[in-house]
């Protein structure tokens, strides 16, 4: 979150594969407006209820339940200011949001985590060990 920085100011924050609602709850401490979780699995859907019940949030958050790749094919272009993704790592799913991203920007930023072993596409890769991160900006 401290590489988006003052990005984050207002910003309206989509969470792809939001497990736990970490990565988005996480935007939404630092400034983001609202924050959307987009997530498959009902244990990880629970634990995000959990999340914002505590936090009492809720009333700043969207969260769907549903694939992310579906959910952002039906996306206008810059939709969300921020996009941020932390897919899992057994489908390559990385690749495919960047090259959704590149087709249809549905974000201002998209920035994807993912093995450093993989090479999505992107503008820029960070890499910390055996994980990366890689960032794409709409033209």
């Amino acid at each position: 979150m401290s590489i988006l920085g003052e990005r984050l100011a207002g910003a309206r924050v989509l969470d792809l594969f939001a497990g736990s609602g970490a990565l988005g709850l996480e935007a939404l401490s630092r400034g983001a407006e609202r924050v959307t979780l987009v997530e498959l699995s009902p244990a990880s859907l629970a634990a995000i209820r959990a999340n914002l019940d505590a936090l009492g949030v809720a009333d700043r958050v969207s969260v769907h339940r549903g694939d992310a790749m579906r959910f952002i094919a039906r996306l206008g272009p810059r939709a969300f200011d921020i996009a941020l993704a932390d897919p899992p790592y057994t489908v390559p799913h990385a690749e495919r949001l960047v090259a959704a991203f590149r087709a249809r920007p549905f974000a201002a930023l998209l920035a994807v985590e993912h093995p450093a072993s993989v090479a999505p596409g992107g503008d820029e890769t960070r890499r910390y060990g055996d994980v990366a991160l890689t960032f794409c900006h709409a033209p």
